[in-house]
């Protein structure tokens, strides 16, 4: 895991029928078929419907083709509409919540998309997260003019033993250095390491570039992140 993701990815709102077919089995969520996507929440609600393992149609005061009714052998009731908030984490599908209103759903994206500002791209943590080589090497960066191809900025703080980065072009994904540098996060890393970086810095940069951080401050006097590697013994 990496300690630097907050939030949520590929957010989403997906409407679902919460159907009921047998008295002692616990309700089926599923999305209404494309083909009646239009039907409001009140012709959904308390209406008998068909459904398979991948979608529901309504029945009642509706025309289903014969097509799609073959392809559903289950009967049941639409008790009502959820709209549930869905999220992606490491590929895979988030259930993140229910609401009963489309618009309560997107609100619910909104914040968790910090849409009002930047959340979480700058940090400041403890300087024990790497060791004191990289700590030296940081801070002689911060001295000269950074290489354009590491893709960050090292710069002091000023009255301060403190050392920040500005990244650059984040998150260090494949997809977007490819898009923007034309080249893949390992062939970035092994830059970085041909170029005489501490793994441990290394390994720090990546880690909160691909969180889409972009500005990281390293000062002794900083908590420590949970989950990340410590060097005290350095």
């Amino acid at each position: 895991n990496n300690p630097f993701v907050r939030g949520y990815d590929g957010l989403s709102v997906q409407r679902l029928l919460a159907i009921s077919y047998d008295d002692d089995c616990p309700l089926s969520y599923l999305p209404l078929h494309v083909s009646q996507s239009h039907l409001p929440d009140s012709q959904i609600e308390r209406h008998a419907c068909i459904f398979c393992d991948d979608f529901a149609l309504i029945t009642e005061g509706q025309n289903v083709p014969p097509e799609l009714d073959a392809q559903c052998p289950s009967h049941g009731t639409a008790r009502t509409v959820v709209y549930a908030v869905m999220a992606e984490e490491a590929g895979q599908p988030l259930h993140v919540g229910d609401t009963y209103t489309e618009e309560a759903a997107r609100e619910v994206v909104r914040r968790l998309r910090f849409e009002t500002g930047f959340y979480s791209r700058a940090w400041e943590i403890s300087s024990a997260h790497i060791t004191e080589e990289a700590g030296r090497y940081l801070a002689n960066l911060a001295d000269i003019d950074t290489p354009t191809r590491f893709l960050f900025v090292a710069f002091r703080i000023p009255y301060s033993p403190a050392v920040g980065v500005k990244l650059i072009a984040t998150p260090w994904t494949d997809e977007s250095l490819q898009q923007i540098e034309g080249i893949t996060a390992e062939r970035l890393r092994r830059e970085h390491r041909r170029k005489g970086m501490p793994e441990s810095l290394v390994e720090v940069l990546h880690l909160a570039a691909l969180a889409d951080v972009r500005l990281l401050i390293f000062d002794a006097d900083a908590p420590v992140l949970d989950g990340l590697t410590l060097y005290y013994d350095e």
